[in-house]
C-alpha cells in the first residue's frame, strides 16, 4: 500500500516538477558486449547513470517504491532473458525501509540473436521507473536503443562487464531451507564456516512473508548460516531473495520448507564470531609478518634493517627512538595499502594483495627504488631516508618503505589471514593490514627494546662498509628482476623504457654523490629530478600486454571448467596460482614444482598440472582466491578424483611433498 501511496504523492506533484528545466534523474542507456553472432547469445546492460541525490530500486523494492518495467521492441526471432539486478542497499527514509541503487549500476540480461541475423540487430525499448530523493519521487521514462554488430569475429574486450557481473549476487549452488514460526522466519543457508561476513542483510525478492523494517539476526552453525526474519503474512511455498555478504557481495536464495537447525554464534557487524574473526585475523597477519622476515622476498628489507641496528650502535635511546619509528613506518604503509585495496575493491574493481605490482608504472617505480638503494649501499651517493644519521623521519620512510617492498610475499599465516580481512567491515580490515606492518617490524623492536640482544650486536666500525656493499647484491637482483617483471608485463619498449631510467638515474645519483663528497649542496635538486624521472618513466611505459597466460612446458592453463575435464576423466590433478612478482612462487616453482623428479612423479602417477598466471591481475583468479579466502599467490591445491574438495598445500613447498601425493596415486 506505501508504494502507491508514494506513487499517488509522486503524480500529484508531477506538474510542478514537470516546470523546472530538467531532463531525468536517472537516464539508462543500452550496452552490448557484442558482436553478436547468428544463433547464439549476447551478453546486453541497461546502464542506468544516476544523479548525485538520487536512487533507483531493486525488483523488490521494499515497502514505498516501484520496480522498473520495460517493453522490448525486437526483431523477428529474437528474445531476451530475464533482468539479472546487482545486488541493492538497504535505505531508510521516516521509518520507510527501500531497497535502492544510489549511484550508476547495470542491469544485464541475455539475448537470443535470431539463427538468420546478419549486419546489424536494431534492439529498442521503452521503460518506466522510479526516481526518488530522501524528500520527492518523480516517475520517469524513456527510450533506449541499440543496433548491435553481428558478425564471427571475437568479442571485444570489454572489462566494464567483468565489472558489472561481479557487482551481481551469485548463484547459491545448493538450496536453502526455511521455516515459519509464529512471528518468525527462519532460513538456513548452506556456507562454509571459513567464509567470513562483514555485514550481512536479507533482501527478500517477495513481497508479502517477510518484515522489511524488522531487525533482521544471523548465526553460525557449522557450515550453515542461519537468517531470522520477521514474519509479516501468508505462508510461502518458497521464498528467494539476496543474501548480502557486505562490501557489495551476495548470493543469491532459494529456500524451500525444511528444518532450521537451532544454537549456534550470533553474528554480524558486532557479532561475537565477527570480533573473534578480527582478532584471529590480526594474530594470524602479526605472525605472517614475522615470518615474513625469512622469505627471500624480504632481502631487502633485512638489508635495511641491519644498516638501522649496526648505525643505532649501544645508544639505547637511539635504538628505541629508531625502533618506534621504523616500525610505525611499516605500520602506516601496509595499512595504506590495505585501505588502497579496500577502496579499489569499493570501486567494483577486482584486486587481490600485492595489486600494485600487477601495473607496469609501479614496477618501474619500483625498479628505480631499487636501483636508487643499491646505489647507497654501495655508497655512491648518500640516501637521507637510510643515511648515515639515525634519524627518526628516515627510519620511518625506511619502515614505509621496507612494507612496500615486502608486498609480493605471502608466506605462512598471510594468505588466509590477509583473505578473510578482505571480508572483513573496513575497520577489522585496516587492523589486520596494520598488524601485517607491526609483524613485520617486531623484530626490529624486540632487539632495541632487549638490552641483552641489542648489545650482542657488533660495534659501530669499517665492517659496516663491508656489509653495506654485500647487502647492496641482493638489492641488486631486485632491480633485475624488475626489469624482467617489466619486459613479462609490457613487452620490450616497456624494457627500454625501464633500462632508459636506469641509466639516467644513475648519471644523476653519481653527480649528487660526487657533490656530497666535496660538501657542495644539490640534493634537494638531485630528489626533484629524481622524482621527474621517475614520474616520466612511469607515463612512457607501456600498459599491460593482455597475452595468453604463461605455462611452464608440460602444463595446462588453470580454469574451473579444465580441472572438472581433468577430474571427469579420472586424472588427479595439481594446480598452483603464481605471478611473475611473486617471489615466494619463484621459490617453490625452482625448488620443489619444475625438478626433475616432480615431473617424473607426476608422469608416472598422471597427475595432470594446471597453472593459474596472476601476473596481470586476471579477474578470473581474482575471484577464485577470494572463493578460497585468500587474498593472493601463492595458492597450491591438490585435487584427486571422487573428493568433494581439494586438499590445500602449504605455501612453503618440497619436492617430497609433492611426490608422496603423486606416489599415493597409483
Amino acid at each position: 500500500m506505501l508504494r502507491f501511496l508514494l506513487l499517488f504523492a509522486a503524480l500529484i506533484a508531477q506538474p510542478a516538477l514537470a516546470q523546472l528545466p530538467r531532463g531525468n534523474a536517472i537516464r539508462p542507456e543500452l550496452v552490448a558486449e557484442g558482436p553478436a553472432h547468428p544463433g547464439g547469445e549476447v551478453e546486453i546492460a541497461i546502464l542506468m547513470h544516476t544523479s548525485p541525490g538520487w536512487h533507483g530500486y531493486w525488483l523488490n523494492p521494499g515497502d514505498a517504491g516501484l520496480p522498473m518495467t520495460i517493453q522490448w521492441t525486437l526483431p523477428r526471432g529474437a528474445s531476451v532473458g530475464p533482468l539479472r539486478y546487482p545486488v541493492p542497499s538497504k535505505l531508510l527514509v521516516a521509518g520507510i525501509v527501500n531497497y535502492v541503487y544510489e549511484r550508476d549500476h547495470a542491469i544485464l540480461t541475455r539475448l537470443k540473436v535470431p539463427a538468420d541475423a546478419s549486419d546489424n540487430l536494431p534492439i529498442r525499448a521503452e521503460a518506466r521507473w522510479l526516481a526518488c530523493t530522501d524528500q520527492v519521487c518523480v516517475p520517469e521514462k524513456g527510450s533506449f536503443a541499440l543496433d548491435l554488430s553481428v558478425g564471427v569475429g571475437r568479442p571485444t574486450a570489454n572489462t566494464r562487464f567483468d565489472d558489472w557481473r561481479r557487482a551481481l549476487p551469485r548463484p547459491l549452488a545448493s538450496t536453502a531451507r526455511f521455516e515459519i514460526k509464529g512471528e518468525k522466519v527462519g532460513i538456513a543457508v548452506p556456507l562454509p564456516r571459513n567464509v567470513t561476513i562483514g555485514e550481512p542483510y536479507f533482501f527478500p525478492a517477495e513481497e508479502g512473508p517477510i518484515d522489511y523494517a524488522a531487525p533482521q539476526t544471523f548465526r553460525r552453525v557449522g557450515d550453515t548460516l542461519v537468517v531470522e526474519l520477521k514474519h509479516r503474512r501468508g505462508s510461502p511455498q518458497r521464498l528467494t531473495g539476496v543474501l548480502a555478504l557486505g562490501d557489495g557481495r551476495g548470493l543469491e536464495i532459494v529456500a524451500v520448507p525444511g528444518a532450521v537447525p537451532p544454537g549456534g554464534s550470533p553474528i554480524g557487524a558486532v557479532g561475537a564470531l565477527g570480533f573473534n574473526a578480527v582478532v584471529l585475523a590480526i594474530l594470524g597477519a602479526l605472525v605472517g609478518g614475522i615470518l615474513l622476515n625469512l622469505m627471500p622476498c624480504v632481502f631487502p628489507i633485512l638489508a635495511l634493517k641491519a644498516l638501522h641496528l649496526a648505525k643505532s650502535g649501544g645508544d639505547e635511546r637511539a635504538a628505541r627512538r629508531d625502533s618506534i619509528a621504523y616500525a610505525g613506518g611499516a605500520i602506516v604503509g601496509t595499512g595504506l595499502l590495505g585501505a588502497l585495496l579496500l577502496a579499489i575493491r569499493a570501486g567494483g574493481r577486482s584486486a587481490g594483495w600485492a595489486f600494485q605490482l600487477q601495473d607496469p608504472r609501479t614496477t618501474v617505480i619500483l625498479l628505480l627504488l631499487a636501483t636508487a638503494i643499491t646505489l647507497n649501499l654501495l655508497r655512491i651517493f648518500e640516501l637521507p631516508v637510510i643515511g648515515s644519521e639515525t634519524r627518526p623521519t628516515g627510519s620511518f620512510g625506511t619502515g614505509a618503505l621496507a612494507a612496500f617492498v615486502a608486498t609480493p610475499c605471502a608466506g605462512p599465516f598471510l594468505g588466509a589471514a590477509l583473505g578473510i580481512a578482505l571480508l572483513l567491515p573496513a575497520y577489522g580490515s585496516i587492523a589486520v593490514f596494520a598488524a601485517l606492518g607491526f609483524g613485520l617490524a617486531l623484530p626490529f623492536v624486540v632487539v632495541a627494546f632487549v638490552p641483552a640482544l641489542r648489545r650482542r650486536l657488533p660495534q659501530p666500525g669499517a665492517w659496516m662498509a663491508r656489509l653495506q656493499r654485500f647487502l647492496a647484491i641482493p638489492m641488486a637482483a631486485t632491480a633485475v628482476g624488475c626489469l624482467w617483471l617489466l619486459y613479462r608485463q609490457a613487452g620490450i619498449a616497456a624494457l627500454g623504457v625501464g633500462l632508459t631510467a636506469v641509466a639516467a638515474l644513475v648519471l644523476l645519483l653519481a653527480w649528487a654523490g660526487r657533490r656530497q663528497r666535496r660538501g657542495e649542496s644539490g640534493g634537494l635538486m638531485a630528489l626533484g629530478a629524481a622524482l621527474l624521472l621517475s614520474g616520466a618513466a612511469a607515463m612512457l611505459v607501456p600498459q599491460l600486454q593482455q597475452s595468453a597466460s604463461r605455462v611452464p612446458l608440460g602444463a595446462g592453463v588453470w580454469s574451473e571448467a579444465a580441472v572438472q575435464r581433468e577430474l571427469a576423466a579420472g586424472h588427479p590433478a595439481f594446480v598452483y596460482f603464481t605471478a611473475d612478482w611473486c617471489l615466494t612462487c619463484k621459490a617453490n616453482e625452482a625448488a620443489a614444482i619444475e625438478r626433475e623428479s616432480t615431473r617424473a612423479a607426476f608422469a608416472r602417477a598422471g597427475v595432470k598440472v594446471l597453472v593459474g598466471d596472476w601476473t596481470n591481475g586476471d579477474p578470473a583468479i581474482t575471484r577464485f582466491l577470494e572463493s578460497q579466502g585468500r587474498a593472493g599467490a601463492p595458492l597450491y591445491l591438490w585435487y584427486e578424483p571422487g573428493k568433494a574438495k581439494p586438499e590445500e598445500l602449504p605455501q612453503i613447498l618440497t619436492p617430497g611433498m609433492l611426490s608422496e601425493r603423486a606416489a599415493r596415486q597409483r
